[in-house]
């Protein structure tokens, strides 16, 4: 009998591959059960996994279907835009840090500053339907935090960028993703869910340049290395 990973990882792989396309149907929980010969519980969990790592959502009147890919940081800007949150359904953050640390080799360039000079930090984990699915560490110079007190405090802001664009008086303009993947490290399994040696995470570096050229924001996104990524770069 197959176990609730196997099924996620058999329909993983055709999503993958392009045999599952955005928007198609998957089978449903009950085809699910009969063709696995598994109980309800396994198929559920399975289907649970899929949408965790953003590979499925649920659609009214079509069960299951292939997303269009992981929320990118344009659809986080146009879900503020109209919600007012940049989360989306079924999203939720929670912040796991806050406080100041010296940037290093990854961060200290993008933001323009010397390695080992001080910067703000905020760590959070985002998980969806109550699976883990990706934790970010959003970085930003004295400046922006001189501006946008609120983000040295531990509390959600509901759209951090959102309201350091406004309090900075320039909207978000442009954005570079720089995408690597590594092995990851034990803190990230720890919270992200992820078990045994050897796991691969991707690595999204992402600066946020407003329209008069000063980046808002430096955040490193770490996700399991099976989670579709897309991108688009346009933010306005």
């Amino acid at each position: 009998m197959a176990g609730y990973a196997e099924i996620a990882d058999h329909f993983r792989h055709l999503i993958s591959a392009g045999e599952l396309r955005p928007g198609q149907q998957l089978p449903t929980v009950q085809e699910v059960m009969g063709t696995w010969d598994v109980s309800i519980a396994t198929a559920t969990r399975a289907y649970k996994v899929l949408r965790a790592e953003g590979l499925t959502h649920a659609s009214t009147g079509a069960g299951t279907v292939v997303a269009t890919g992981s929320p990118t940081i344009a659809t986080r800007v146009s879900t503020h835009a109209v919600t007012g949150r940049a989360l989306d359904r079924g999203e939720e953050s929670r912040i796991t840090e806050v406080g100041i640390t010296g940037a290093d080799e990854t961060v200290a360039p993008r933001l323009g500053v010397e390695q080992g000079t001080p910067v703000h930090v905020r760590r959070r984990v985002v998980s969806r339907e109550g699976v883990p699915v990706h934790m970010s560490s959003s970085f930003y110079t004295a400046d922006v935090i001189a501006a946008v007190p609120e983000l040295a405090e531990q509390v959600s802001t509901g759209g951090s960028r959102e309201l350091a664009a406004e309090r900075l008086g320039s909207p978000q303009d442009r954005v570079l993703e720089e995408v690597t993947s590594r092995l990851a490290t034990d803190p990230e399994k720890d919270a992200l869910g992820l078990r045994g040696p050897g796991v691969i995470v991707t690595q999204v570096v992402r600066t946020v340049y407003l329209e008069d050229g000063r980046i808002v924001e430096v955040a490193v996104k770490v996700v399991s290395g099976t989670t579709l990524q897309s991108w688009s770069t346009p933010l306005r």
